[in-house]
């Protein structure tokens, strides 16, 4: 009796180790904090594959059958998928959605919108850390201590981050801090490390503008002294080359707008240091 009740416990210790908190992640950036903040102690499904589109989603049945024991839904919120309201429909009750943006403060673009790309922000991402930890505490309180450890680590890795692009950005001139771009998703970066934003088109990457829009834009260009225009991944460098030829500036290397890029451009290191390097080497005196 004695050996069975030994052996029916070490069963039970052994599945606790094993226990893991499942959630899925509606953005490449988020699944790679998830993960870092998690630890051993949650999976990670990947709803948004690196080079997908970000803003909307169509889950396929494979997608559905992921979130088999699926506790949370990960989202960067403000707006950026606009499809939240039709999931949370489908999910109903098996999984509860967070917008890990959502108590971040927010900023507006230049354009007047409320620009959901407040990742780019260092600050940002470290308050994020923290939301993620308080999520996964409450939904696993035996690993609190361990979610809280990690987002601190999480934060300080950000913060190293952060002061390497700052040393990298301090080659650029105050006055000559202006960055152009696609569309408006960087006035979290401009604000954190002192640029001024100047987007050519809306939100969302596919937004278009109009021959008069693009008219006014060429002047406003060559008043600001812009020294480059950069275009994006995953969006038509068609307009930003126009622009680049008719007032005479460079063309940049494409930034990342969405955070969705492939390989390291799918973590929030991999983002800044990609973005950084291209603004610092068209920028640079």
């Amino acid at each position: 009796m004695t050996r069975i009740l030994t052996i029916v416990l070490s069963l039970a210790l052994a599945a606790a180790a094993h226990a893991e908190l499942k959630v899925a992640a509606l953005h490449p950036l988020i699944a790679d904090l998830a993960r870092q903040v998690g630890g051993k102690n949650v999976e990670v499904v990947s709803l948004i594959k690196p080079g997908m589109e970000v803003h909307h989603f169509e889950p396929t049945s494979k997608d559905i059958s992921s979130l088999k024991g699926v506790s949370l839904v990960l989202a960067s919120g403000k707006g950026l998928e606009n499809y939240l309201g039709k999931l949370g429909d489908s999910l109903g009750a098996m999984a509860k959605i967070i917008e890990v943006g959502k108590t971040i403060p927010s900023l507006k673009s230049p354009t007047g919108s409320l620009d959901p790309h407040w990742f780019h922000s260092p600050d940002s991402m470290k308050r994020a850390a923290r939301v993620l930890a308080d999520t996964f505490s409450e939904a696993d309180p035996a690993n609190a201590a361990t979610y809280k450890a990690n987002s601190l680590a999480a934060g300080k890795h950000i913060d190293e981050i952060k002061s390497w692009a700052q040393r990298q950005l301090s080659q650029i001139p105050k006055s000559e801090r202006v960055l152009v771009s696609a569309h408006a998703a960087f006035a979290y970066f401009c604000k954190d490390f002192g640029f001024k934003a100047i987007p050519i088109l809306g939100l969302q990457a596919q937004d278009e503008v109009s021959p008069k829009e693009m008219m006014e834009a060429i002047p406003a260009i060559r008043a600001s002294h812009v020294r480059a225009v950069f275009p994006e991944e995953q969006a038509n460098p068609k307009l930003l080359s126009e622009i680049a030829r008719e007032t005479g500036v460079k063309f940049g290397t494409p930034l990342n707008a969405d955070g969705n890029g492939l390989g390291a451009g799918s973590t929030f290191e991999g983002v800044i240091r990609q973005n950084v390097e291209s603004i610092v080497k068209a920028l640079k005196p």
